[in-house]
């Protein structure tokens, strides 16, 4: 898990620093790869699963992370948006981005609740709160430093 956390802080030091810029989408994707490298490799030690369980346990898991990087993929865009207007950020255009922001959140616990209930049906009930738990971590190592990272919306 300590890896999941430096690779985090990389993530945000490379990433919010550089996403208001387009041509840095390629470090922002190549960080993104490394993150879900050291993630699978902390959720692998972190579960601890039977070979029974982990034999249905890594096709949902993969399954699961496909569909959350195109939802986590709306928040990059999100920023790229509020990073691309910011100096000249309209009261409107801040309202716009906060009912994206909100629009993101929602599909996102949508999708949480979506595949808890699949992750139960596979494993023991502990085992699939314990990998809802995990993610919430990096999610929330991850959310953390953005909360510093990002500026606030200047008010006119």
């Amino acid at each position: 898990m300590k890896k999941i956390i430096y690779l985090a802080c990389f993530l945000i030091a490379t990433g919010t620093s550089s996403i208001f810029a387009q041509s840095e989408a390629d470090v922002i994707e190549m960080t993104r790869s490394l993150l879900k490298l050291e993630k699978k490799a902390a959720v692998a030690e972190a579960m601890v699963l039977s070979t029974e369980e982990a034999n249905v346990f890594w096709p949902l898991y993969e399954e699961y992370n496909g569909k959350l990087y195109e939802v986590q993929s709306k928040r990059v865009n999100i920023m790229n948006d509020f990073g691309e207007q910011y100096e000249t950020l309209s009261d409107e255009q801040a309202d716009v981005i906060m009912t994206q922001y909100f629009a993101y959140q929602s599909e996102l616990m949508k999708l949480k609740k979506q595949y808890y209930k699949k992750f139960k049906k596979i494993l023991p009930l502990g085992k699939a709160a314990r990998y809802m738990q995990i993610e919430n971590k990096v999610e929330t190592l991850i959310d953390a430093q953005l909360a510093v990272e990002l500026p606030l919306i200047e008010t006119k």
